[in-house]
């Protein structure tokens, strides 16, 4: 490979850079994202539970469980 003018040196330097930092914003906001989509669903299996037990319980008063 040929040898990089200074110019070019400096400018595939500063892609390289910006580039990695990029990646990491966009890692930053999948790991917040993840975070937010896990609570959400934390949230729904606790509704369904107490939903659940609703439904047991009417079920089991109705005999039809």
């Amino acid at each position: 490979m040929a040898k990089l003018s200074e110019d070019a040196q400096l400018f595939y330097e500063n892609t390289l850079r910006e580039s990695k930092r990029q990646i990491e914003i966009i890692d930053a906001k999948i790991e917040e994202e993840l975070a937010r989509v896990k609570e959400t669903i934390n949230q729904l299996q606790e509704q369904k539970k107490a939903v659940r037990q609703i439904y047991d319980g009417s079920a089991l008063v109705l005999g039809t469980r």
